[in-house]
């Protein structure tokens, strides 16, 4: 009797701490926390200044790899993070799209300036020399190389976004056929609720 007393009491003591325990959040895009890479970049912005993505800390930051000229995946997707930021109404301030081009020949400040602001005011454009944007699509795992099809107009490359928290640390990486409410419910996650 008194063993099964114990048995009932360890069992109860289980229960109560498995409930106080935080859980891990669960997220639509993939879990990409503790990874040792996509650190900082420091590029051109669309502005014309130089901007490193550790300036954006405080605020989520969402990186999106590609180029202007892309027949089918960068303007849709650049268009589901505009309606990403509408969704998120007021919130949506604290979030920081940045797009950065595998294209760095044709995709200067001044075509990304007539580009990236025609989805959201607020995405910044990065460019640079085409080797400091090889290491930043290195940094974040990107491959990228002329088509077979058409060399001169398009570029192959790997595609998703990723989310950076707002202590600077890649938290996901988002397939781009993610919704818009999915990516809505994990930047709320990040956000704290």
């Amino acid at each position: 009797m008194v063993g099964s007393y114990r048995a009932l009491l360890a069992f109860s003591l289980a229960l109560t701490l498995a409930a106080c325990s935080p859980s891990k959040p669960t997220f639509k895009g993939a879990d990409i926390t503790g990874v040792d890479w996509g650190g900082d970049v420091r590029l051109q912005s669309h502005t014309g200044e130089r901007v490193s993505t550790s300036s954006f800390r405080g605020r989520l930051l969402i990186l999106f790899f590609g180029y202007s000229q892309c027949p089918d995946v960068c303007s849709p997707t650049l268009a589901k993070l505009a309606m990403l930021r509408k969704a998120l109404r007021q919130e949506g301030e604290r979030v920081q799209v940045v797009f950065i081009t595998i294209d760095p020949a044709h995709d200067t400040v001044q075509q990304l300036a007539g580009f990236v602001p025609k989805f959201d005011r607020s995405f910044i454009g990065l460019t640079g020399a085409p080797e400091e944007i090889a290491a930043a699509a290195r940094e974040y795992k990107i491959g990228y190389t002329p088509s077979a099809v058409d060399p001169a107009a398009q570029i192959d490359h790997s595609s998703g976004m990723f989310v950076k928290d707002a202590a600077g640390k890649l938290r996901l990486l988002w397939r781009n056929d993610i919704s818009v409410d999915d990516m809505e419910h994990d930047v709320r996650l990040l956000m704290g609720g």
